[in-house]
């Protein structure tokens, strides 16, 4: 599907012009949703699963687009979270309620929410039981959990040990964010050795580890006490950044930057006491001290998935349980009346909210086109957008798709391997304004 762009024009060009943009995107919130998928009466049962970013945003446009149909979305989480903020909590530059908002404000009123979670899927017979012992009949199902943090996959790591002994976790939540902060304040005040790790498995916005090594570099020049502080980045596997030209500036940067980096390393235990932390390596176990560190674990799809008749059978993703999906269509490859989007679609990239925007238009046009009898040629190419963080009041706007080519959104105004003030106001005024234009569909 062609993506449409706005600010294809020489107009970005000053810090007043960008605000002027940032303000228009907060005013899409007015605006009635927009669909590019064509109108259908139908009287169909569509279950989504999930009202996070993806089923959320679904939810709003099927309601536009759907007359007659009975949705329903199944979630017990009562705040919605605005994900991408989490690295500015961590920053110091949000509180921790900059993420937060409620569940029940972003869902269209003709919609029925029953917030439980999904207990059982049995897509043979098209139904799902909640946590409460409900069984819901589907016509069309939608899988937009999101992913499970899996830190219980690393031996001595729990969620109580944020904020204290050098421990942060960035992705664990908003409060989470906000403590690992305070660890990272700390230790940029004294020094010593700063690890950064990212897991070997598929995981969201997979920019964000290098995000964070870069901002705790930029805090401790900032204070003057970057002579004091090591900073060690452990790679996951031979590169840092998938898409290779991307991982060849990350590499200039951190030799420029003073960062120094081991390769195939995999955390697997911590030791909060004495401050270690385990690595799996191709030479065996290996051990490194750390004063901070910000702790990623294995990002796997919920239990409920997993262990369901939807995720992938064969391959490399069966551990992971990511939902068997075309990667171009979000259809499930045995069940058609199936679809995944965001975080759980078991596609090779798309693992951010920037892929949410152009994943849900295609389940939309592809499902809607289902229910009249047509088909669709709505295609998601895998793109996927990272505004790497590089210091405060810079970044880099990195978009690529399936086949690691960069697809950039503002050609000729925005480089995408240039550290870039607008890149960082995209990132910091421009991205929450969009998102939450997303979330009502809209954008």
């Amino acid at each position: 599907m062609a993506r449409t762009n706005l600010g294809r024009t020489p107009l970005l060009t000053t810090r007043r012009d960008f605000l002027a943009m940032s303000a228009g995107l907060a005013a899409l919130s007015a605006l009635p949703a927009a669909s590019s998928a064509q109108s259908v009466k139908t009287n169909a049962r569509i279950l989504i699963l999930g009202a996070g970013a993806a089923g959320t945003a679904l939810a709003n446009r099927l309601s536009e687009t759907l007359d007659g149909a009975r949705i329903t979305i199944l979630d017990p989480r009562m705040q919605h979270y605005y994900q991408p903020g989490f690295t500015l909590i961590a920053a110091g530059l949000k509180p921790a309620d900059y993420s937060v908002s409620a569940t029940a404000d972003w869902l269209p009123r003709t919609i029925d929410w029953v917030p439980e979670a999904a207990a059982e899927i049995d897509p043979d017979a098209r139904r799902v039981v909640t946590t409460g012992g409900t069984a819901i009949a589907y016509d069309y199902l939608v899988v937009a959990t999101g992913l499970k943090l899996d830190f219980d996959a690393i031996e001595g790591m729990s969620l109580d040990l944020v904020g204290s002994n050098g421990i942060g976790a960035v992705y664990a939540g908003p409060e989470h964010a906000a403590r690992t902060w305070e660890e990272m304040d700390r230790f940029t005040d004294k020094g010593g050795v700063a690890l950064f790790t990212r897991p070997a498995t598929e995981m969201k916005c997979a920019g964000a580890p290098l995000k964070y090594t870069f901002l705790t570099d930029d805090y401790a020049r900032k204070k003057g006490t970057r002579s004091k502080a090591e900073l060690v980045y452990a790679a996951h596997n031979d590169t840092f950044f998938s898409v290779p030209i991307v991982d060849e500036k990350v590499r200039m940067l951190f030799e420029d930057r003073g960062v120094a980096s081991v390769r195939n390393h995999v955390m697997t235990a911590i030791d909060p006491g004495r401050k270690i932390a385990t690595f799996q390596t191709p030479e065996g176990s290996k051990e490194i001290g750390y004063d901070f560190t910000n702790v990623i674990p294995p990002m796997r799809a919920p239990d409920v998935i997993r262990d369901s008749p939807l995720s992938w059978k064969t391959g490399k993703w069966v551990s992971e349980g990511w939902v068997e999906v075309d990667k171009h269509s979000l259809r499930h490859l045995r069940y058609p009346e199936v679809f995944a989007v965001g975080d759980v679609a078991g596609v090779p990239k798309g693992k951010t909210a920037a892929s949410v925007k152009w994943q849900v238009p295609v389940v939309e046009a592809q499902l809607t086109a289902q229910i009249a009898g047509r088909e669709s040629q709505a295609r998601y190419d895998g793109y996927t957008s990272c505004p790497l963080i590089t210091r405060i009041g810079r970044a880099m706007l990195v978009e690529f798709d399936y086949d690691n080519n960069l697809t950039p959104s503002f050609p000729g105004i925005i480089a995408p391997l240039e550290e870039l003030w607008i890149s960082w106001l995209m990132k910091e005024i421009a991205l929450k304004a969009t998102y939450n234009a997303m979330l009502r569909g809209r954008a």
